[in-house]
């Protein structure tokens, strides 16, 4: 279709910036995730630390308790099943906001494969965070969640342990579904935890 007309020019150079601007994110923090090291050593924006809910004051002054964030149950799903499931998703592309198989986002990728097995997970990487049992780094197995921190404080990444030091993950800076090691120089600095879902 031509645009003939100077304000549709305008119309269309305006949703060409706004998908331009929109793409690479990670849908659970809005920042532009970039998992691997830059060329010539840019270092990864800053960002603002996210802001904390008030704390709810009750009568007569005290602080009243803050409700906690949903806690999964863990139920009886085999760690090397679902990682298997997730190791066939690999090469499927990055997609900002992406939850199926067309294109993932990371915490897209770990909600959907873990719902292929009954298993209901947050959206957000942080929400993800809070769910499941902690999980010490020399416990690992497959099925397990991991978190990193790469765009901005607190969990910010999040993949799925494969087994070993490997885990799959969906990385905007690839533009694919891929393996990668625990143990390499740029992710295991960021690690910030596992949990898990699964028993």
């Amino acid at each position: 279709m031509i645009v003939r007309t100077l304000s549709g020019n305008r119309i269309v150079l305006a949703a060409i910036a706004l998908a331009a601007a929109c793409c690479g994110a990670c849908a659970s923090s809005g920042a532009v995730p970039r998992p691997f090291p830059m060329p010539g050593g840019a270092p990864a924006p800053e960002h603002a630390a996210p802001s904390r809910p008030a704390p709810r004051i009750a009568e007569g002054g005290v602080e009243a308790p803050v409700a906690s964030a949903p806690r999964a149950a863990a139920v009886a799903v085999d760690g090397y099943a679902l990682a298997g499931t997730a190791l066939a998703l690999r090469g499927t592309p990055y997609r900002n906001g992406g939850t199926d198989p067309n294109g993932f986002d990371c915490s897209g990728f770990t909600q959907y494969v873990f719902s292929q097995y009954g298993l209901s997970l947050p959206r957000e990487v942080r929400e993800q965070y809070r769910i499941g049992q902690p999980v010490k780094p020399e416990e690992l197995a497959p099925g397990d969640i991991l978190f990193f921190t790469t765009t901005d404080p607190g969990p910010s990444h999040v993949a799925i342990a494969v087994g070993g030091d490997q885990f799959v993950h969906a990385p905007s800076s690839t533009g694919v579904v891929r393996v990668e090691h625990l143990s390499s120089s740029y992710w295991s600095p960021r690690f910030l935890g596992a949990r898990r879902i699964t028993n």
